[in-house]
């Protein structure tokens, strides 16, 4: 009877560390094939300096943001090659003429935003997006090197 009891604990424990080894790489696996707007990033360089950025604090970017109508609007009159601008993050799995698609916004369609480089740290942080947490570091550096000069 002990032998029979011993047995199954072993196949539990097997069970449960084969499940605990799955979970662990499902959970190793990027979510989505999220990957650094190359383009972005060098466009906000560029907006930088230009000196169209705004050096707002922490906590405002939800004041600042595009609401969605307003992105509606932009992308009514710009199309999404200049919507896709303004978004540190492309998502692969999204066709290219969708919002889904573009994530990590920066701006609110006229300046660059130091409250939302803030916000896409944080959140690319808090996600694993090591790219684009290092080029909002870098963003937000350019910024405070221009506002000294």
């Amino acid at each position: 009877m002990i032998a029979i009891i011993v047995k199954r604990a072993r196949v539990r424990f097997i069970a449960v560390a084969i499940l605990l080894c799955a979970i662990e790489t499902a959970l190793a696996q990027p979510r989505t094939r999220l990957a650094l707007n190359q383009n972005a990033f060098a466009f906000a360089t560029q907006l930088i300096k230009e000196g169209r950025s705004v050096p707002d604090g922490k906590g405002a970017w939800s004041e600042h943001k595009p609401s969605a109508q307003e992105e509606n609007e932009f992308i009514r009159l710009r199309g999404f090659g200049e919507y896709a601008k303004w978004h540190l993050g492309i998502d692969d799995s999204f066709a290219g003429n969708t919002k889904r698609r573009y994530k990590f916004p920066f701006g609110d369609f006229k300046n660059l935003h130091r409250c939302g480089l803030l916000a896409v740290k944080s959140r690319a942080r808090q996600y694993g997006y090591t790219a684009i947490e290092n080029a909002a570091t870098q963003l937000e550096r350019a910024i405070g090197t221009q506002s000294k000069r």
